[in-house]
């Protein structure tokens, strides 16, 4: 991924988050500032892709897209 100027931001921790944080950076032999920025990136992934998939489905109820009783009932007998 290439290198590109960031912005300074200020985020407020409480201490034992810190430490945790100071701890993985030093047992990892990494920045703070780069463990929270690959934590925030795979958050903003995970979100945008829970996003995608909210507003998949509301695409579909809008377009009257449902599934049947029988589908649900299969699905849910997949999870048991």
């Amino acid at each position: 991924m290439a290198s590109t100027a960031a912005d300074e931001i200020t985020v407020r921790l409480d201490a034992e988050k810190r430490a945790a944080l100071d701890a993985l950076a030093t047992a990892t032999d990494r920045d703070r500032s780069s463990l929270i920025n690959d934590a925030l990136n795979a958050y903003l992934a995970a979100n945008r892709e829970q996003l995608a998939r909210i507003q998949e489905g509301l695409r579909q109820a809008e377009a009257g897209k449902f599934a049947t009783d029988d589908e649900v009932a299969a699905a849910y007998a997949r999870w048991r």
